[in-house]
């Protein structure tokens, strides 16, 4: 039996190979874009489109209680494609807000729909410095300097709202730099992991009882993925075919 699904972000790199995945699982997806031109995209992908901005907490609350999800997808950013250097301190501090101010609307707005569940997109390599590989016990990177505290402050802001939006249980995956389709590169610098790969980990932490964070990366020296493997029965290799 599946499950009503809102996914937020859903014309993101991850959102677009996620989709697929969890409609030939038989769930019913909900998906977001603030962008009008792509309402049609997440509708042929076989998503119902919902036009939504997630800094507009009354329209992002009744687009939510709408849908009547049993679990939201939080899978929204704000970076500049290819992850263009010269356009990646202005968008990392949006990226920061939407962590922050963007995952409190959600939370509220799942809240207001009776979610269960809420899975989040966050990143590997904010650990604070100290013994390699990082499990996800370890402390975050929270005495950053620089363009990397705003980063690291946002990730903060965005797990703590997760983590604490009881009664809904919380999930992270905290996924390596992306590649592959629609990310803008074909590799990446360790913790990577593949598109495909990071939007499987979504599609199990729909269908596993899970909670807490989980690191979700190619085999690395900075962190381990046991626990994703273990208990997840996640794999590093999954592509979606064709």
């Amino acid at each position: 039996m599946g499950y009503r699904i809102f996914l937020a972000g859903g014309s993101g790199a991850i959102g677009r190979r996620l989709i697929p995945q969890l409609l030939a699982a038989g769930h019913q997806v909900t998906a977001t874009t603030r962008q009008a031109a792509k309402t049609e995209d997440l509708r042929a992908l076989g998503a119902d489109p919902a036009g939504v901005d997630v800094f507009d907490a009354s329209a992002l609350r009744a687009a939510v209680v709408a849908a009547k999800p049993e679990i939201v997808i939080h899978q929204l950013t704000d970076l500049p494609p290819g992850l263009d250097p010269s356009k990646m301190a202005e968008a990392s501090v949006r990226n920061a807000r939407i962590r922050d101010e963007g995952t409190r609307n959600l939370v509220d707005a799942a809240k207001a729909a009776g979610a269960k569940r809420l899975i989040a997109q966050s990143i590997a390599w904010v650990y604070a410095p100290g013994s390699e590989p990082h499990a996800e016990t370890d402390p975050l990177d929270s005495g950053a300097e620089g363009g990397r505290a705003v980063s690291v402050a946002g990730v903060i802001a965005l797990e703590r709202r997760v983590l604490g939006a009881s009664p809904i249980t919380g999930i992270l995956l905290r996924n390596g730099h992306l590649y592959g389709p629609g990310t803008g590169a074909e590799t990446a610098a360790d913790p990577a992991v593949h598109v495909d790969a990071a939007a499987y980990a979504a599609l199990l932490a729909v269908e596993r009882d899970a909670q807490g964070a989980f690191n979700v990366a190619e085999p690395n020296g900075y962190i381990t993925t046991e626990k994703a493997v273990s208990e997840l029965g996640w794999r590093a290799g999954f592509r979606l075919a064709g």
